[in-house]
């Protein structure tokens, strides 16, 4: 794909060579997300961050990946403090913003709004989740961890097999990570949820029809016992109907250090897009699988920087500026990620 001026929407966008070139401009960003370097590449460039439902991880690590490239972020966050409220129209407030940023992130409740709104833009779009529909960039953030966990581990993407638990009718993180998945070879995909929650048929049929082999099971212990990667996700309590109804699925598949030890290989790594639901009565990972070092979450989030640095350096065509423009950190960094 051509990414200068390109709104990123939906993983459908990315074929196999896309992905691995977004990858390997994202291992170039890791001196500058690590603060060993820094950068003035969009020295001057403004992001508008529009995010209408709550979001603490994708909009900061935009936020911080932006800042890190040299550039500036303006943010919007909840219809309350926007235009809409007053009953402006995804179309009007596109063209207004457009005009005030070089770039969008944009978070909508509803399936197809930020695509709604991308039409409207003059910059490019990037979503950054719309209602239970997609959410491309931790589609992106999770492969490349994947990837990366595997490679430490000496495997690939191909031949995978991953565990997909929870919530997988309405999580947008597994819909984007299952399409995504499936321009790779050979994968063994087991999805675990309840029935009522279960994946949806149109994203099953397309892994099958890439040559996946696809199994849906609702036994949590059985289902992890021979697989590379357990990616949980949260019940997705938003798109209920009630609290009462989510209260049903609440809790349904919780993995902790004891299920783990019982069920899973050694070197089982565990993801989760986060937030994890830590209450008494959902924990689906437990806090008991902090010290694990197969637990993988955080470096999923310090990924999640890395991957939205190289689609902001590829979308704004400063890839070769980056590195251009780098010079010494002049502050004091903690080894945090070491």
């Amino acid at each position: 794909m051509k990414f200068a001026g390109s709104h990123i929407l939906s993983v459908s966008q990315f074929e196999r060579a896309d992905v691995e070139h977004v990858f390997t401009v994202a291992d170039r960003m890791r001196p500058f997300a690590e603060r060993e370097l820094m950068t003035k590449a969009l020295d001057g460039a403004i992001l508008g961050a529009m995010f209408f439902e709550p979001s603490t991880r994708t909009r900061v690590s935009f936020g911080s990946a932006f800042n890190l490239l040299g550039g500036e972020v303006r943010e919007t966050t909840g219809f309350e403090h926007s235009a809409i409220a007053k009953g402006e129209s995804l179309y009007d407030t596109a063209r207004v913003i457009s005009g005030y940023s070089d770039v969008i992130a944009m978070r909508h409740p509803e399936s197809g709004s930020v695509s709604e709104f991308a039409a409207a833009s003059r910059v490019p779009v990037i979503n950054g989740g719309d209602g239970s529909n997609e959410h491309p960039s931790q589609a992106l953030l999770d492969l490349y961890t994947i990837r990366k966990e595997r490679q430490d581990q000496g495997g690939g993407v191909d031949g995978l097999r991953i565990a997909l638990v929870g919530d997988l009718k309405y999580g947008r993180t597994v819909h984007s990570l299952c399409q995504l998945l499936s321009v790779f070879k050979n994968l063994h995909i087991v999805l675990v949820s309840p029935k009522e929650l279960c994946m949806p048929e149109t994203i099953i049929e397309h892994l099958r029809q890439a040559g996946h082999t696809v199994i849906e099971s609702d036994q949590l212990e059985a289902s992890i016992s021979q697989v590379d990667i357990v990616y949980s996700t949260r019940l997705q309590e938003e798109r209920f109907s009630s609290t009462q109804e989510a209260d049903l699925y609440r809790g349904r598949f919780r993995l902790n250090q004891a299920i783990y030890t019982q069920n899973c290989q050694p070197n089982t790594v565990i993801m989760h897009p986060l937030p994890r639901d830590s209450r008494a009565n959902a924990r689906e990972l437990d806090v008991d699988l902090n010290d694990n070092p197969n637990l993988a979450i955080f470096r999923q989030t310090d990924n999640g920087v890395l991957v939205r640095m190289a689609l902001f350096a590829l979308i704004l065509d400063v890839v070769a500026l980056v590195e251009k423009e780098a010079r010494p950190v002049r502050w004091f960094t903690a080894r945090r990620f070491k």
